[in-house]
């Protein structure tokens, strides 16, 4: 160490390291907003104005930079979460539950590939996907418990319709209005509300539920959405 230097001050290297990997994320924050999370690597780091080993000295796999992308985003999805359980009643918690997450959703291509399929080896999204379950699950108990959903709906009954629906909102929102995922998501919570007393009871719903595991691996199937091309 030169003599008379401030142990607490960083280096100019560590200086440039730490600016460098802050220009990454940013960079690749934009990327996969904008074209998923498949977009090129090489493309994230011209954004950054660095090379592409300097990308890979920050970051040896795709999976380490997309948890240092998304790391806050998605815990703030979990506050969401923790939030909403102790909302009046189920409905309105589950109402804003899914209007924060699919307001994200929206806007937010490489989010929305993250929290539609299952995509490994990112840590904290393993939390968040386990997280979000048990926050539907509590809810849909809830809801159950106090008359305002239908006894025969399945946690993974609306975890699989809320991913293929949000897989849905980026082309629909492109397509239309910036809010237009509402209006589908609003059909899909009143499907979940039971039969009125002056309404004929809908009919069982068709065929088995899916389990945990089968719902992983349907996830899985849909894969992330494809890099623009261009």
């Amino acid at each position: 160490m030169t003599v008379g230097a401030d142990p607490a001050t960083p280096s100019p290297r560590r200086r440039d390291a730490r600016r460098n990997r802050e220009l990454l994320v940013a960079a690749a924050h934009e990327v996969f907003t904008e074209q998923g999370l498949e977009a090129p690597l090489d493309v994230i780091a011209r954004r950054a104005g660095v090379g592409n080993a300097t990308l890979y000295r920050h970051f040896p796999s795709r999976a380490t930079l997309i948890d240092a992308v998304f790391h806050d985003q998605l815990t703030g999805t979990m506050a969401v979460g923790d939030r909403v359980r102790s909302a009046p009643d189920a409905w309105t918690g589950l109402n804003e539950y899914l209007g924060a997450v699919f307001g994200t959703l929206a806007v937010d291509r490489g989010t929305n590939d993250l929290m539609t399929t299952h995509v490994r080896g990112v840590d904290v999204l393993e939390d968040v996907h386990e997280h979000n379950r048990r926050t539907v699950d509590f809810l849909l108990g809830r809801g159950r418990d106090e008359g305002t959903v239908r006894a025969d709906v399945t946690t993974e009954d609306v975890l699989f319709a809320l991913a293929a629906l949000g897989r849905a909102v980026p082309a629909l929102t492109s397509a239309t209005a910036p809010d237009a995922w509402r209006r589908p998501l609003s059909l899909l919570l009143d499907s979940l509300r039971p039969p009125g007393p002056t309404t004929t009871p809908p009919p069982p719903l068709p065929g088995p539920a899916l389990t945990a595991g089968q719902l992983e691996e349907v996830l899985a199937e849909l894969g992330p959405h494809r890099a623009a091309r261009g």
